[in-house]
């Protein structure tokens, strides 16, 4: 290992702030739509949130997460210092630690033998760096990150398509449509700022129509016309069909096409045997509702396409992108108002992290990792002493390159793969088995960080500089308004401490995020000047001053515009008149069949899962989880279950149902309802261990890929279901924290405390001894018998069984138990305690 002596970071610009307004512009965290949110600090660690009105992405609407944020900011859980081995440790100790084990491993093994999997989770100057370190100077692509799992397939869609990884359209498209099709995207509950934005429009617009495709019933079923619940993973079908219908009905858009789409004949002649009927037999739906969305689809000239994980967790996932393109390349129903494919991510810069080359197969500005004049003009503009000559492990198999010794130093950034991944038990095992593994986080207490070696302290939302980009190619600026907690640090400098302990500090020597952003911004014009899409190089020489004022605005945003006529641009969007990024300047339709899932159900695993999220919880929780008005909507992990199923299983309403793949087990909570069809099960992908004994859906997916994107299947797995043989179940809320020890719990904090949902095969000998340890919280007192008073209802005949813990007067836990699931309005019971209820009505609730 090189030694050099680190560089000192010069302090991040400040956000101007007007005389007498607290308030920081900034951009929401969650997911790829980048809201533009006002954050108040209260001068105590909090802050009061708003919508910000100016912000072009939601003019000042949020949605019940965005809304909440201020409930998240607290430190509770933060990881505050670094830590080796589960030890305090100082900075210089811990990075000189993930130096040295990297540069080890790269002299004894080669580059290819270190990796890193980070996060669209991060900011573009994160990924910027982390990036340039891996390709440029470690010299691996192993280098790659959890959009893998979200956005990979349309990556790929688009590039087939298009020649780069363009969106075309921007978000006014929404408001201008007269028809808006959703496929795979519960846009309600997964981007409800979008779905506001098209109600709002729908309002104004009454004639505006709306399609809902997705397997089952959802939020946003709630606004469309035509709801079509196609078998999964039938969407090629459903879109050759769509294909066939527009070549039949004469509106192929004959001049679009000869100027600017090649491939044509190819896709049309591959869709020709999807016939109404052909089609109708694969989707599981109804020949007239296949005719009614045709109609619809190809009447209204303005169309927009949008589709999310639905479509792109498959392992068709890139052929059904392009099966929706392919329609809109031969109507020519692209980049021009109110018409266009959409894809929507699923996390904040997603596309920001696409930008910098984030992906193992991929160099910044868009640049082909596998074209070496690409490599070399990176490799320049860096001054890099090497390049990755080689596309890297993507994320299924840069972690079973783990699990068989390939990889011997692994760095984890702000994602959680022991809970996200697809067979997550065997990539915890994996990171488990991995020689060497540091984590960067903001949270001490992950399924991931309990698999680490050394765990490095992360700023979170709040206390971070740098920008996002959306789904509509808007970058937009994060700006801290709280301070950064114990001996937190941003990603972008660990990432530069460690760079420069191996010995690359000059060429990590960045002052602050802006030093970061304008060398991104000039790489970018590296990448323009080769005739590619992502230019933004009009900000390469951006002062410190005006990167801390700058306002959101989309790309391209080139020094030197060449004229939007020759790109085809139109308002911000793309391809209205060509001007595609292949060779020749034209698209490329491509011949497609339908495939079905990876994993065909049988007689041990007769049922299909598919796999999603719920409104108010993000990702793995470890934001959401912090706020109890969040948790209240959705407290513990379920199971949709057809009414058919649940009666031939045996599963009651409120019951808990054991689910078993070939590669795990899970316990969730039965949901009997319509909303999902027979044979298919639905399941939520947010629990982990620290929130459910057995909640973690990733453990039932199978790491099938596509083979194009390397996108996992994450939306289906086929499973058998059970009831689980629960002796009783119980339900209870504390003010201190809860540690259950039951076969199946799920917690979350309340207004209250905690709350926990509770069952077992077992009951307990003493009823009270079970309370008084559930309660006993980190200082165990409760636990002792002589402490406290316990109000105790017993009723044998109904199994019933009640325990309140007193500590000088006051309730701090109560317990209800019984055979069958606890019948009690939980909000009510919660209510009672938070307002310091006596015992006995908190007992009779």
């Amino acid at each position: 290992m090189q030694q050099s002596t680190p560089k000192t970071a010069r302090p991040d610009p400040q956000p101007s702030r007007a005389k007498g307004e607290g308030a920081v512009s900034t951009t929401c965290p969650y997911c790829g739509v980048g809201c533009g949110v006002k954050a108040t600090p209260d001068g105590g660690g909090a802050a009061a949130i708003a919508g910000d009105a100016a912000h072009p992405a939601n003019f000042g609407r949020l949605c019940s997460k965005g809304a909440a944020l201020g409930e998240t900011v607290g430190l509770e859980g933060r990881l505050l210092y670094p830590q080796v081995g589960g030890a305090r440790a100082s900075w210089h100790t811990a990075l000189d630690l993930v130096a040295r084990r990297f540069s080890d491993a790269i002299t004894a093994h080669g580059p290819d033998s270190v990796a890193l999997y980070i996060s669209g989770q991060l900011l573009t100057e994160d990924y910027y760096v982390a990036n340039k370190l891996m390709k440029g100077y470690v010299g691996s692509a192993n280098i790659d990150t959890n959009s893998r799992l979200c956005m990979a397939s349309s990556v790929a869609g688009h590039k087939r398509a298009f020649g780069a990884d363009t969106v075309p359209g921007v978000y006014a498209d929404l408001e201008e449509a007269d028809a808006i099709v959703l496929v795979g995207s519960n846009l309600a509950w997964c981007h409800p700022v979008l779905y506001q934005r098209i109600a709002a429009a729908k309002a104004a617009r009454p004639d505006m129509r709306i399609v809902n495709i997705d397997p089952r019933r959802t939020a946003s079923s709630d606004l469309a016309e035509i709801a079509l619940r196609l078998a999964p993973g039938s969407d090629v079908a459903l879109f050759n069909g769509l294909l066939n219908e527009i070549a039949a009905r004469g509106a192929i858009d004959e001049a679009y096409t000869s100027a600017h789409i090649s491939g044509l004949q190819e896709a049309l002649a591959a869709a020709a045997p999807a016939s109404l009927q052909a089609v109708a037999e694969t989707t599981d739906l109804a020949e007239a509702d296949l005719r009614a969305f045709y109609d619809l689809w190809i009447g209204a000239e303005r169309v927009v396409t949008i589709y999310s994980q639905g479509v792109n967790q498959s392992t068709s996932g890139a052929d059904k992108v392009n099966a929706i393109l392919n329609c809109h390349l031969a109507t020519g129903r692209i980049g021009r108002p109110g018409m266009g494919p959409f894809s929507v991510t699923g996390q904040p810069n997603a596309m920001g992290g696409r930008e910098v080359g984030g992906l193992s197969n991929m160099l910044a500005g868009h640049l082909e990792l596998d074209n070496a004049d690409h490599r070399e003009a990176v490799r320049a503009f860096w001054g890099a002493p090497t390049m990755s000559p080689k596309p890297g492990l993507k994320a299924v198999d840069l972690f079973r390159a783990c699990a068989d010794g390939r990889i011997k130093a692994l760095w984890i950034m702000s994602t959680n793969p022991a809970v996200s991944m697809p067979e997550a038990d065997a990539v915890a095992a994996a990171i488990k088995a991995c020689e060497f593994v540091a984590v960067s986080d903001v949270i001490e207490r992950t399924d991931t960080t309990a698999l680490a070696d050394v765990l490095l302290p992360a700023t979170a939302w709040g206390e971070k500089n740098g920008t996002v980009t959306n789904s509509e190619r808007r970058i937009s600026r994060q700006r801290a308004f709280l301070p950064a907690p114990g001996e937190a640090r941003p990603d972008w400098r660990i990432i530069c401490d460690v760079a420069t302990r191996m010995g690359w500090g000059d060429a990590f020597d960045f002052a602050n995020p802006a030093a970061v952003f304008r060398e991104h911004a000039a790489l970018s014009g590296v990448a323009g000047a080769m005739g590619r899409d992502f230019d933004i190089s009009a900000y390469a020489d951006l002062s410190d001053a005006d990167y801390a004022g700058l306002a959101p605005f989309q790309w391209p945003a080139p020094a030197k515009r060449s004229g939007d006529a020759s790109t085809g641009r139109e308002g911000g969007r793309f391809f209205a008149k060509g001007g595609f990024f292949t060779p020749d300047g034209k698209a490329r339709m491509l011949p497609l069949a339908p495939r079905p899932p990876a994993a065909a159900t049988d007689a041990r695993y007769p049922l299909r899962l598919n796999t999603g999220r719920v409104r108010d919880h993000w990702h793995t929780m470890t934001r959401t989880a912090k706020s109890a008005r969040l948790s209240s909507h959705i407290a513990e992990p379920y199971v949709e279950i057809h009414p058919a199923d649940a009666a031939r299983l045996g599963v009651e309403p409120a019951s808990l149902v054991r689910l078993e793949s070939p590669t795990g087990v899970m316990i969730a909570r039965a949901l009997v309802t319509d909303r999902t069809s027979r044979g298919h099960l639905f399941t939520p992908m947010h629990w982990t261990r620290q929130w459910s004994s057995l909640g973690r859906v990733d453990t039932l997916v199978a790491a099938a890929v596509d083979p194009v994107s390397g996108q996992p299947e994450l939306k289906g797995a086929i499973v058998r279901a059970e009831p689980y043989a629960a002796a009783w179940y119980g339900f209870a809320i504390c003010r201190r924290e809860m540690r259950p020890d039951t076969e199946y719990w799920a917690r979350a904090v309340s207004p209250a405390g905690w709350r926990v949902e509770l069952a077992d095969a077992s009951a307990p000998e003493d009823w009270e001894t079970f309370a008084r340890a559930l309660f006993s919280g980190p200082n165990g007192r409760a636990a002792d018998p002589a402490y406290g008073v316990a109000a105790t209802v017993r009723d044998e005949a109904r199994g019933i069984a009640r325990v309140a813990l007193m500590e000088e007067g006051r309730v701090v836990g109560a317990l209800f138990a019984a055979r069958e699931p606890v019948a009690i309005a939980r909000s009510h019971v919660i209510g009672l305690m938070e307002n310091d209820a006596p015992a006995a009505p908190i007992l009779a609730a």
